[in-house]
């Protein structure tokens, strides 16, 4: 099997970064143990008026760069939010939310070193984050695709530790982080939903932490498209066949190859017949046999 040929100084740190999420949980934990009580004193139980996001409006049609699309209307409503909040809660985060203008590609939604404002979910579209090293290189530290959030390293520090930029024709909902912040506090599932995020950051960073101590390039590479398969089901569409919305060189950046390791490895999967590969579309033709490479030993 092949093993991994890393480029030192392009491969990424999630144990710093892992570090940073960690004492943000913390931080954050803390302020809103201090609202604990005045919270659960503004949290209400009624049952007849919530909507059940999954059974109600996000079954509607519509286009997913319309800046006047409501919350309950979303289509991605119960993935970036709790699954259920009565009709007075959703209105109330509504009116925080802020739908900008779509992004195009190459659009920065903030620098590295910018003043930590605002937490962003990707409506539709693809994002990648970055950092810039001190001898300026690149470092690809992330991926973020329709329903998930971007924007929570910038949390502990004040400001953002990675530069964010559109891969593509993307929108995005900001959601100004201490309106967020007090709004949570009365909303305690809305509370546990931002740690239930947070605490996912924590554990991707230590799959990829793994994933770059001990497993090939092969590994790698397959863990990335299976990764990419089931976070693609998330949002219905399809796990075996999508677009790579980023480059082979992003690619490899992330998982610290070398631009020529991930396409050699990509067209010898396709040799196999594992995979399928035309420019950037990739079909996952035997799940079985990638699982496999990604769990042997």
């Amino acid at each position: 099997m092949l093993k991994a040929r890393q480029t030192h100084a392009e491969t990424p740190n999630p144990i710093c970064r892992q570090r940073r999420l960690m004492a943000q949980f913390s931080l954050v934990q803390q302020e809103s143990e201090m609202n604990g009580a005045s919270a659960s004193e503004k949290s209400r139980s009624a049952n007849d008026d919530r909507i059940l996001f999954r059974d109600g409006a996000s079954s509607r049609k519509h286009c997913p760069h319309d800046v006047n699309i409501s919350c309950a209307s979303c289509r991605l409503n119960e993935l970036c939010l709790p699954i259920a909040l009565d009709k007075n809660e959703v209105d109330q985060l509504n009116e925080i939310v802020q739908r900008n203008r779509p992004n195009k590609k190459g659009d920065h939604l903030y620098r590295q070193g910018d003043t930590f404002k605002s937490v962003y979910a990707v409506r539709s579209g693809s994002f990648k984050s970055y950092v810039l090293t001190r001898n300026g290189n690149r470092r690809v530290t992330g991926f973020f695709l329709p329903g998930e959030i971007i924007g929570m390293d910038g949390i502990a520090s004040n400001s953002y530790t990675n530069s964010t930029m559109a891969l593509e024709h993307s929108s995005i909902c900001e959601i100004p982080f201490n309106q967020l912040e007090r709004l949570s506090q009365q909303m305690p599932a809305l509370q546990h939903h931002f740690f239930a995020i947070m605490g996912n950051e924590i554990t991707r960073d230590q799959d990829l932490h793994t994933l770059l101590s001990s497993c090939t390039a092969e590994q790698r590479i397959v863990s990335f498209l299976l990764g990419l398969s089931s976070r693609y089901a998330r949002v219905s569409l399809s796990a075996t066949r999508f677009l790579l919305p980023m480059t082979r060189s992003d690619i490899g950046e992330y998982l610290g190859l070398t631009v020529e390791t991930v396409s050699r490895i990509l067209t010898a999967l396709q040799r196999k017949s594992f995979i399928s590969v035309n420019n950037r579309e990739i079909g996952l033709l035997d799940l079985a046999a990638l699982r496999g490479i990604v769990e042997a030993t």
